[in-house]
């Protein structure tokens, strides 16, 4: 893997991928983008995590989005093909077939907050600011944030967030739903494993199924979210972890599951 992303096993089943660009406050820079995917591919066929936390590196910064120095000497039809880059790349996070948890170490602005978006939760660490200022720059979110973050918290706090371009602190992201958890720095990455290590203990194809049926189902009505749950379930019944679930149930004890 390349040097600007990290990954490593932090405890059983649970990966730590980190954007290690610091120098640059992890801006989506495109050989950022490029060994962002190849890990996640890599990760998402090679790797048994139950869990995956996703960080930046440093204090100061989780990513701040694009790298407007790159895109300064770009062309008009350059700059909508990076934007698609990094919405494609959101993508992989937001399919990832484990759960995913943004822990927010820093500045979370513009793509670097449409990343976080992307995750499943998001843990924010009470020094840590968050928001998409595109229209600052006379252009809009355009890797997904219009669409996650108005489904995330609202119609009217999503537009109010990016008509005015203007971050909100930690409490205020945390009044708000943008993130289910608040942290001081110091224990952020604690925290996140501990919410992670609580994950991993589930079933992994259990795991695999809710995040199908919540993010598919989420999307459409009622009654064709209730036929994809209904499938979803169907997928878990034939699994050695459900078996093993009912038997450490009845002998009271910590099943021990394989993803089976």
């Amino acid at each position: 893997m390349s040097d600007l992303i990290r990954v490593e096993e932090v405890q059983d089943h649970v990966g730590l991928l980190t954007l290690h660009r610091p120098e640059a406050a992890n801006a989506l820079s495109h050989e950022l983008l490029d060994a962002l995917r190849d890990s996640l591919v890599q990760l998402k066929t090679k790797e048994p995590y139950r869990a995956l936390i996703i960080t930046g590196a440093g204090e100061k910064a989780f990513c701040a989005g694009a790298d407007l120095k790159e895109r300064k000497g770009m062309t008009e039809a350059q700059v909508i093909q990076t934007v698609e880059k990094i919405g494609r790349t959101i993508r992989l996070i937001e399919e990832f077939p484990a759960p995913t948890i943004a822990a927010v170490n820093g500045a979370a602005f513009g793509g670097g907050l449409e990343l976080a978006l992307g995750c499943d939760l998001r843990i924010m660490s009470t020094k840590a600011k968050a928001g998409l200022t595109e229209t600052s720059l006379a252009i809009i979110p355009g890797a997904g944030g219009t669409q996650r973050l108005t489904r995330l918290i609202g119609l009217g706090k999503a537009k109010e967030m990016i008509f005015t371009a203007k971050p909100v602190d930690a409490d205020r992201a945390f009044a708000l739903g943008l993130v289910e958890h608040l942290s001081e720095p110091d224990n952020l990455l604690s925290e996140a494993k501990q919410l992670a290590g609580m994950i991993a203990e589930n079933g992994p194809v259990a795991l695999k199924e809710a995040k199908k049926a919540i993010q598919l189902g989420f999307q459409t009505d009622l009654t064709t979210g209730m036929e994809i749950e209904r499938l979803c379930y169907q997928n878990t019944i034939p699994t050695e972890d459900r078996l093993e679930g009912l038997q450490a149930f009845k002998e009271k004890r910590k099943p021990i599951y394989k993803g089976k």
